[in-house]
């Protein structure tokens, strides 16, 4: 099964609604999530030896070579992102509602602004 991070997902998630500004960065945090804990799971069974060898890939942005070093070396690793990814999709589709509140929510001045200076 393919993994497709677009606007279906988000309707799939009940994130539809959100204002099209907000859904790309949306997205983007669901593949940079995905990405961190399928790299924590698979780090987690790695040898030291693994750990070096596939981090060369990932500082030379050798996206292909780290896929073949993966399909070699840890032939289950889509299984992996697959059960990572389900897991995410859970948990934000029980965020959905939290999500699109805060959307919708107007902005709100911070009050961070510093005070004027009393008049005399």
């Amino acid at each position: 099964m393919a993994i497709n991070l677009d606007r279906n997902l988000l309707e799939e998630l009940g994130l539809g609604g959100l204002p099209e500004e907000e859904k790309g960065g949306l997205l983007n945090h669901i593949y940079e999530t995905l990405e961190m804990r399928v790299g924590m799971r698979l780090a987690d069974q790695m040898t030291n030896e693994q750990l070096e060898e596939f981090e060369k890939y990932f500082e030379a942005k050798d996206d292909a070579g780290a896929f073949k070093w993966l399909e070699t070396n840890f032939p289950d690793y889509k299984d992996i992102v697959q059960d990572e990814f389900n897991k995410l999709k859970e948990e934000v589709k029980l965020s959905a509602p939290q999500i699109l509140q805060a959307s919708n929510q107007p902005s709100v001045p911070s009050n961070d602004s510093v005070e004027p200076p009393l008049q005399s």
